[in-house]
């Protein structure tokens, strides 16, 4: 596992589909890519593929909305979009990333083209259920070759969207890269929080289980949960998952409190994993860490009681072929409530 390849995530918006969908999308992408150092022209190559994703939703999609971000590796910025909506749904995608083909009435450059311009582009689709697409974009800096050097595709990534009528949301995710006896030296921690409540008073508490596990120096799911459990006092609390992948052993460490909802999933299905009564920060039972072994081919969801647990990964084909982001993405669109806030967190390709 390579431990450049974690990326920080800053949500800047969500826009969803409507008359001034695409316009905001666009100067809120130029924006970005303008602040975080990228030239003119590869800002306004950010620019494009967005108005081109964001016209299609609006034209073809139901209920489409459009997450617009800032990732960092520890030495540069990107700009990271994803779109997902609740159908039609695209019945050859391959035919849709052709060469020429454009939906009436969008700027004509095609997905496929948004897929050239972006250096990490996915998309899956489930015809009568709906579309995910993702597309991330580095400065065109080049390596010694000539070649536009980027990061390798991230093995995490999650996404948080707040209730309906919220700016801001009251979970918060968080992925590091910590020692390990494997061979590559290397394992993979995962904190989500959800925040009780929803709105700052939330978000207050959910960004302070994020440093707590950053800062940590215990990485024992449990060591990293106490203190998180310590930063919480004084919040409102909240309900904390924490998973340790160890891909050498081939196995996972799980230690939860609250309503977060862990699975490991497979091809065959997907095993949930435990979590404790109690609130973080406040009431917390003794804690105890489950170990599980790490499905072939499969992923780490962890998400929040802002997604039902009634998704099925069976009811999406090839989903697990595709990247976490996606992975993240339909299942938000599948299983999300807007009447809370909503989180969930993907690892996949890290063993």
């Amino acid at each position: 596992m390579n431990t450049a390849t974690i990326l920080d995530c800053e949500d800047v918006a969500w826009f969803r589909d409507g008359p001034s969908f695409s316009a905001s999308a666009r100067g809120a992408a130029a924006t970005l890519a303008r602040r975080l150092g990228f030239s003119s022209h590869r800002a306004g190559e950010v620019a494009l593929a967005v108005t081109e994703a964001a016209t299609n939703v609006n034209r073809h999609a139901v209920d489409g909305a459009l997450l617009l971000r800032a990732v960092r590796t520890a030495a540069e910025a990107g700009v990271e979009f994803l779109t997902v909506d609740s159908g039609p749904g695209i019945p050859d995608v391959d035919a849709a990333l052709a060469d020429g083909t454009s939906s009436a009435g969008t700027l004509g450059i095609g997905l496929g083209a948004v897929s050239r311009l972006a250096d990490h582009f996915d998309l899956h689709s489930v015809p009568g259920r709906g579309t995910v697409m993702t597309a991330q974009f580095w400065p065109r800096a080049t390596d010694v070759r000539g070649v536009p050097a980027k990061p390798d595709p991230a093995p995490a990534s999650g996404l948080t969207r707040p209730i309906s009528g919220e700016t801001v949301c009251g979970d918060a995710w968080a992925v590091r890269s910590v020692p390990d006896n494997g061979p590559d030296g290397h394992a993979l921690m995962v904190m989500l929080c959800d925040g009780l409540g929803h709105g700052p008073l939330a978000e207050r508490a959910s960004r302070a289980a994020v440093r707590a596990f950053q800062d940590t120096r215990d990485l024992r799911p449990e060591g990293a949960l106490e203190a998180v459990h310590r930063a919480l006092r004084g919040t409102r609390g909240g309900a904390v998952a924490v998973a340790r992948i160890e891909p050498a052993a081939g196995r996972l460490l799980y230690c939860g409190i609250g309503n977060v909802s862990g699975f490991l999933v497979g091809e065959d299905g997907r095993r949930a994993l435990l979590s404790a009564p109690g609130i973080v920060g406040a009431h917390m039972r003794r804690l105890r860490t489950f170990e599980e072994r790490l499905p072939e081919h499969g992923a780490l969801v962890m998400h929040s009681d802002g997604l039902t647990e009634r998704w099925d990964q069976a009811t999406l084909p090839g989903l697990l072929r595709h990247s976490p982001l996606v992975v993240a993405g339909q299942l938000l669109r599948e299983a999300a409530v807007r009447r809370d806030d909503a989180s969930v967190v993907v690892v996949k390709g890290a063993w």
